[in-house]
């Protein structure tokens, strides 16, 4: 069973949970506890001369629990030879050596790295004619019958609620079968593939009914983009709309996540309906502000009723009437509006969420992708500026693999004519733009660029960014280009950072000195750059924090490309009027690359420019709602403080 988990419903929480759910801290530790888990259990089974019977998935959630498995292998000598694997799924058609197999996935991370037998691990094949499909899928599952059944699923959990490929709409006792992707599900898979055009439309996937025959089923997890779905799957209704919500029909089930997947079970998003709490001044706050919008109240017109009838009298006792806790939330949510994100010289900053001195102060602002300071910040970083602060802008990394392939053609093109045009001559131009084109001609999809294209496309879009930096009003010194080496792998995968990129990181930082850093929040980024840059900025951060300089810098922390901050946690709102909007707008029209046709949209159709309006727009109507002064859009922050 699991072990050194944080959190656990109690029985008295389970009545708003329909599924044993356990929370860690972060995905790596509860991955270990989940490997723990399939350790003991393959030891268990050898003591008893019997085979394990496992389940496994893929994508990127277990990636974790393998690595954890394999070290167990190398150094506690954990032996898979009495261990049989059945795999959830696989996309078809698809080619065994395809970087996108699911059999080189899991050769790569886990079967070719210990000593399970190869006779003993069975992955769909993709390779069938549709005519087989039927017969090998009927095979499948007799090979899990005759040897008793899984004893130990793993499961990982779509945006939509799809188990293995299950998806919407799958019925309980569905078999494994060829199934249409969702949209969704190929939406979310396009980052692997290239675009949308190149993801599979259909795979083979263990049906539900085997699923739900196994002795047991750990589903794992990770991150606030699946927080909304697992509480469905946990909370919500039994509904083939949502097939984790089958789950809730299994006698031996668990659900492992780290703490923003579990963010919206009721025990964590609202734990005064399942307990009595200790009321912080962050827990009333978030009460209190989604309570207001519950009800669709300004703060100032709640009462002691709406507190008594929704779960809160408790904190009436203790804190009311509600009139004096209206007031000090208002109060509070009103100074976190500051249209001065330098802080306002020579005034009262004791309500002011920046401090006031030094009057002019140092910035550094962070950008993940080439783009991420304007989308995100826009209005917040050109106020900086004009409101004299000495502001650097950082790009971490280049960005390369988010420019299509026509473009960098297009060019290196240029290239050549502008040479050609000013009798420049130079053989080197020409035999870059001949290997560019002849590869890109005979590219398959999501083959790794060759190197020159590689810096075509980074060139590309640095020298968008510069273009931006330069219509915000900083001059070419205040630029900085990083190119983070964990970055440049060619491939969606990302490296982990390492010492160079922490190295580099600080040096920025010991030149400028800041007194204030801005850094990306958003962490339902689907590339995970924006994690690996945020993980190298605090790591290097806290390095740095014996440093004099430090003790006088602030690090604020921004979202707004793929998600926002909840109206609970933002401690800096920065107000933009009309026109303010629209010169974000062409600050982010700088960045061509990345206009009509984004090479990596995640799972949101509109374009950055119009997912930065409307999130804006969303925070100030919010504020609005609340009872606060009406903005056209608002741009969001919350303090790191390290």
């Amino acid at each position: 069973m699991l072990k050194s988990k944080i959190d656990k419903a109690t029985g008295f929480e389970k009545r708003f949970e329909n599924i044993n759910t356990v929370v860690f801290e972060n995905s790596n530790t509860a991955s270990k506890a989940v490997a723990n888990e399939i350790a003991d259990l393959i030891r268990e089974k050898q003591k008893e001369n019997k085979p394990c019977i496992l389940g496994l998935a893929t994508g990127s959630t277990p990636k974790g629990l393998y690595a954890e498995l394999v070290r167990l292998h190398k150094e506690e000598n954990l032996s898979f030879k009495n261990v049989i694997t059945f795999n959830l799924d696989e996309y078809y058609p698809m080619e065994p050596d395809s970087i996108h197999s699911y059999v080189r996935f899991m050769k790569e991370l886990l079967l070719d790295q210990v000593d399970i037998l190869p006779e003993n691990y069975h992955i769909p094949d993709g390779t069938l004619t549709k005519s087989q499909i039927s017969k090998y899928c009927n095979d499948y599952e007799a090979k899990i019958e005759a040897l008793g059944g899984l004893d130990l699923q793993i499961l990982g959990i779509g945006g939509n609620g799809h188990i293995g490929f299950n998806e919407s709409g799958s019925l309980q006792n569905s078999k494994t079968r060829l199934v249409a992707l969702d949209h969704i599900t190929r939406v979310a898979a396009s980052k692997d593939f290239g675009s949308l055009s190149n993801t599979p439309r259909t795979a083979i996937t263990l049906g539900v009914k085997k699923i739900m025959e196994a002795k047991r089923v750990v589903l794992m997890a990770w991150g606030e983009g699946k927080s909304n779905i697992v509480s469905q799957s946990v909370e919500g209704e039994v509904t083939n709309k949502v097939p984790a919500s089958f789950l809730q029909e299994h006698n031996n089930v668990v659900f492992v996540l780290d703490t923003e997947a579990a963010s919206k079970l009721t025990r964590i998003d609202t734990p005064w309906l399942v307990e009595k709490v200790e009321w912080t001044d962050k827990l009333i706050r978030k009460a209190v502000l989604g309570l207001a919008l519950r009800l669709n109240k300004p703060v100032l017109m709640l009462t002691d009723a709406d507190y008594i009838e929704n779960g809160m009298s408790d904190l009436l006792a203790d804190s009311g009437p509600a009139y004096d806790i209206n007031i000090k939330i208002f109060n509070k949510l009103q100074s976190t509006i500051t249209g001065w994100p330098g802080g306002k010289p020579n005034a009262d900053d004791s309500n002011r969420p920046e401090r006031a001195e030094p009057e002019k102060k140092r910035v550094l602002i962070f950008s993940p992708h080439p783009d991420d300071d304007i989308i995100s910040m826009g209005g917040t970083f050109k106020r900086l500026v004009e409101q004299g602060h000495d502001v650097h802008v950082a790009y971490q990394t280049s960005g390369n693999i988010a420019v299509a392939d026509d473009e960098a053609l297009r060019f290196a093109s240029f290239v050549c004519d502008y040479n050609e045009k000013f009798a420049i001559k130079s053989d080197e131009a020409l035999d870059i733009y001949a290997k560019a084109a002849k590869f890109l001609a005979n590219k398959k999809a999501s083959e790794v660029d060759i190197e020159e294209v590689r810096y075509i496309k980074g060139l590309i879009r640095k020298g968008e960014a510069r273009a931006t930096s330069h219509f915000v009003g900083l001059d070419d010194h205040h630029i900085h280009f990083m190119n983070l080496p964990f970055y440049e792998t060619g491939t969606i995968e990302k490296n982990p950072y390492g010492e160079e990129d922490i190295q580099l990181t600080m040096d920025l930082i010991g030149q400028i000195k800041p007194h204030q850093i801005y850094a990306a929040g958003d962490l339902a980024d689907p590339h995970g750059t924006h994690k690996v840059c945020l993980d190298a900025i605090f790591e290097s951060v806290k390095r740095l924090k014996s440093e004099s300089y430090m003790d006088n810098c602030w690090v604020w922390l921004y979202r707004g490309a793929w998600q926002e901050w909840g109206i609970d946690e933002i401690e800096m709102a920065v107000p933009m009027g009309p026109d303010q909007v629209l010169e974000k707008r062409r600050g982010i029209f700088k960045h061509q690359s990345q206009k009509d046709g984004v090479v990596f949209q995640g799972a949101d159709s509109r374009e950055f420019w119009q997912r930065a309006e409307d999130r804006n727009k969303e925070t100030a109507d919010i504020y609005d709602e609340l009872g606060m002064a009406r903005y056209a859009a608002m741009e969001a922050f919350v303090r790191w403080r390290f």
